[in-house]
């Protein structure tokens, strides 16, 4: 068994850890965020309420590990022969993720979350996993790209909002996004 140093203390088991984060991806789904318990994810689990507490202090602590493990993964896209491609690509991929994916589905929970709560809100700003895996595609296609430049927000944002303003996926037209943000002059 391949052991993982938790935050102290005794070394953790990775077969209890992904058990956990598994746990919590189904409870997700199940019973939605406001119901899920640290109690009812060490049980679903297998593993004792104190193992969870050793490694997490907070349930969103294990979603936000569970859903940004998975997002990194689920985000990133293959380069493409065309920079339209590759941002259509990422735009499939994204609205993929913000709408079938468990991991998504984890990620909006947290987001809902981090407006009434400052912890959560915290939480999620130490990592962006929407931006990252934007700029990644936005470098590969524009290496002189300036670090502060805004592109990514660009790029994410008219199909973030759709998904998140409850509108049907199916009728966004992706490729028309990536059109529009290349025709910006703005990539």
């Amino acid at each position: 068994m391949i052991e993982a140093k938790g935050r102290g203390g005794r070394p953790r088991s990775e077969q209890a850890r992904q058990a956990v984060l598994y746990a919590v991806d189904d409870l997700l789904l199940e019973v939605g965020y406001a119901a899920l318990t640290m109690k009812g994810i060490a049980e679903r689990a297998g593993v004792g309420r104190q193992t969870v507490y050793r490694w997490w202090s907070t349930k969103a602590e294990i979603l936000f590990e569970a859903s940004m493990d998975d997002a990194e993964e689920e985000l990133a896209v293959a380069p493409s022969r065309t920079p339209l491609a590759e941002i259509t690509s990422y735009l499939d991929a994204l609205v993929r993720f913000l709408t079938r994916s468990p991991a998504g589905a984890g990620y909006r929970a947290l987001l809902a979350a981090a407006q009434h709560d400052p912890a959560v809100r915290e939480l999620i700003a130490t990592r962006d996993v929407l931006g990252a895996s934007a700029s990644a595609v936005l470098d590969r296609i524009d290496p002189d790209r300036p670090a502060d430049d805004h592109a990514a927000d660009r790029l994410i944002g008219p199909a973030f909002f759709w998904i998140m303003s409850g509108r049907d996926p199916a009728r966004l037209d992706t490729h028309e996004l990536a059109r529009s943000f290349l025709g910006s002059g703005k990539s």
